[in-house]
């Protein structure tokens, strides 16, 4: 596949100013502007002290003006207000020129133009001006703003390792048969076309390929979905990435580099993620919007007051800076950022990881769940799902079973051996090659076979159930005793307990369940069926699954995507909502939105109801932030002034921390039922 070139990307400020971002792509600058912003908050907060303790109004307030007071104290606020509005305010008038230049106004220009007339009128005032310092609240306001940036930017890093993890399926080296016959040891990186490569059991295939030599069982399940190992022998196909089972085999490598298997799954991943739209910060909306009431409204202020009224200029001028000041509030920086710490901490301790908060908080709007089966709707291993004792019972034939099955290390047997409590002694074990094993239980000769033996030794069983656990996609195993038919064994994926009451109420409110499996077809519909989904997709690969997603993204649906395999990576990237089951593949966690750490269907219950709350106390934040504004501004302006009711930037400042308290109180509220 491929790789096209992709323009580079400008950042959306409020998160990051660096010009070199590419919105998220690097994982290297994100931890940089992380320390970044810590860096200039707790450097700027230490200077806020003393530019505090020498501002007129807050002495004042504290009745300490006699004891702060002193020569040339106006030129030391001066000069620590200078370094806090340099430093600590540079991210922001950085931000103000780069979006205004992009003729895109946001928080950045909001807060930049309240710095800005902030430090530049009580410069003037201290050289000369008549009016009021707005010193301390230039500092506050830088302080708040870093800390607001800070732990959104905390919050919204960790992405975009999921292509390195990718890379982690292959192993380092592989057992390479030179042309005399004998094997060496070589990274991969050095293997040709046309190589022959060794592979023991237990192994992982080192390229895709085809065997020339051996048989054994595969698993795939991390790449195709398949749950069950796969029988393969010369002629058939290897996957690089799968784990060979317990044959040795030979392959003649047939695709390397970017042609391997593998890679077209990385290059699906890469596609899906950098196609991924992002979801517009709801203070970056209110900010557009506060920025045009704010400029318009300290303009409109300042004009009105000089040439409608007999104010002096300063005094018309100061009326100007409330508006401006107060239009600004604390609290917008922290609005968002807040409700995201308080909701990030409340999801980590019921094992809820999220990873990317916008999709996180998107969750809400989800119409569609799309469930991988193998270990997310089922264990991704074999148990026994039906008995029949043709003679007996069926605990005997379970145990006679599950003796001679304890010593292979076959996932059907472990299934069976798993469903007894207590393993019978047997002697004289042996394996039946392709057919199943045998030996002696209590005295008895026990053989566990295939269908393929019965055909050969032309044994007969009538019995309808059978046909139906084939219709079914189970596995059927036969228990012979001293040489004749017992017993019936079917196995199948374990469905998850939980399966079938996160689909019920997931249906109950309205969202259609969904199934993508690279399963059969009789598989994949027997689980729908005992699950009750809504539809499924069988047989499906990882492309596939991708476009599946992209097919019912079509049909006017949220999609989210909960998965825990390599296969499942393009579509859980792909999604509007990646859900990853944490005891999957770290590729599936690394592409994924959020991380479902217990491996239960019910936690995307507590995702949804999470985010519906988290969403409901943002915008309660934000209309905080912003709406007492409508009552503030207003006064700040002067409208009052007749009544003798005046707006001192004193008593806007106590609004605004009162504004900040109110929403941080309210974030801390947060909480929702599981």
């Amino acid at each position: 596949m491929k790789e096209e070139k992709k323009p580079k990307k400008s950042c959306n400020t409020f998160q990051c100013s660096c010009e070199e971002c590419l919105c998220g792509s690097h994982k290297g600058h994100h931890e940089h502007m992380v320390h970044d912003f810590k860096q200039r908050f707790w450097i700027s907060l230490v200077l806020t002290i003393p530019i505090l303790a020498l501002s007129p109004m807050i002495q004042s307030f504290l009745g300490v003006t006699t004891f702060l007071h002193f020569s040339g104290d106006a030129y030391l606020l001066f000069a620590f207000s200078s370094i806090v509005f340099f430093y600590g305010g540079w991210p922001f008038i950085k931000g103000l020129f780069q979006e205004l230049k992009a003729k895109a106004p946001g928080m950045m220009t909001l807060i930049g133009v309240a710095i800005l007339v902030a430090y530049l009128y009580s410069s003037f005032i201290v050289f000369g001006l008549k009016g009021k310092l707005f010193f301390w609240e230039l500092a506050t306001l830088i302080d708040i703003m870093l800390l607001g940036h800070w732990i959104e930017m905390k919050s919204i890093m960790g992405a975009g390792k999921a292509l390195e993890e990718l890379a982690k399926l292959m192993p380092a080296s592989a057992h390479k048969i030179m042309p005399d016959k004998s094997v060496q040891d070589v990274p991969i990186a050095e293997l040709q076309l046309e190589d022959k490569v060794l592979i023991k059991p237990g192994e992982k295939i080192p390229a895709d390929g085809e065997i020339i030599e051996g048989e054994s069982s595969i698993n795939e399940s991390m790449l195709t979905g398949e749950s069950r190992p796969i029988k393969k022998s010369v002629g058939d196909k290897a996957i690089g990435g799968s784990i060979n089972g317990e044959g040795s085999i030979t392959i003649q490598v047939k695709k390397i580099g970017k042609d391997s298997y593998l890679s077209q799954v990385i290059d699906l991943v890469k596609e899906a993620q950098s196609s991924k739209s992002k979801a517009q910060d709801l203070a970056n909306r209110a900010a557009l919007w506060l920025t045009i009431v704010a400029l318009s409204g300290g303009v409109l202020t300042l004009l009105v007051w000089i040439f409608f009224t007999q104010q002096p200029f300063s005094f018309a001028m100061e009326r100007a800076v409330t508006v401006m000041v107060i239009t600004c509030p604390h609290a917008l920086g922290l609005a968002v950022p807040l409700v995201v710490a308080v909701s990030t901490a409340i999801a980590a301790k019921r094992g809820l990881l999220i990873r990317n908060r916008s999709s996180f908080e998107e969750s809400r709007k989800i119409t569609a769940i799309v469930f991988d089966k193998t270990g997310t709707l089922t264990e991704g291993k074999f148990g026994i799902s039906d008995t029949i004792a043709l003679e007996g019972s069926k605990d005997e034939i379970l145990s006679f079973a599950a003796a001679v099955e304890a010593h292979s290390e076959h996932p059907i047997a472990k299934g069976i051996v798993a469903s007894v409590e207590k393993i019978e002694e047997v002697q004289d074990f042996k394996a039946i090659p392709g057919k199943g094993a045998e030996g002696k239980v209590q005295g008895k000769n026990i053989k566990v076979v295939s269908p393929g033996y019965l055909k050969e030794k032309n044994i007969s069983v009538n019995d309808v159930r059978i046909g139906e656990f084939n219709a079914q996609g189970k596995t059927v195993v036969f228990v012979l005793i001293d040489e004749k038919l017992r017993g019936v064994i079917a196995l199948a994926d374990v469905i998850r307990p939980e399966s079938k009451k996160a689909v019920k109420e997931l249906k109950e409110m309205g969202i259609r369940c969904m199934m993508l499996t690279g399963d059969h077809e009789q598989v994949a519909k027997w689980v729908s069926s005992e699950i009750g989904l809504d539809e499924y997709f069988a047989q499906v690969l990882p492309h596939e699954k991708k476009n599946k997603i992209e097919e019912i993204q079509k049909r006017g649906l949220f999609v989210a995507m909960t998965g825990d395999g390599v296969n499942d990576a393009p579509a859980l990237a792909q999604a509007n909502v990646g859900i990853a089951i944490g005891a999957g593949t770290d590729v599936a966690v690394e592409t994924a939105d959020i991380i479902l750490v217990k491996s239960n269907p019910l936690d995307v219950l507590a995702i949804m109801g999470l985010a519906r709350a988290t969403y409901k106390k943002m915008i309660q934040n934000l209309i905080w932030a912003t709406g007492y504004n409508a009552f503030a501004i207003p006064i700040a302006a002067g409208v009052l002034y007749e009544a003798g009711v005046v707006l001192s930037p004193a008593v806007a400042a106590i609004f605004m921390s009162l504004s900040t308290v109110i929403c941080a109180i309210n974030a801390k509220l947060l909480h929702f039922k599981k």
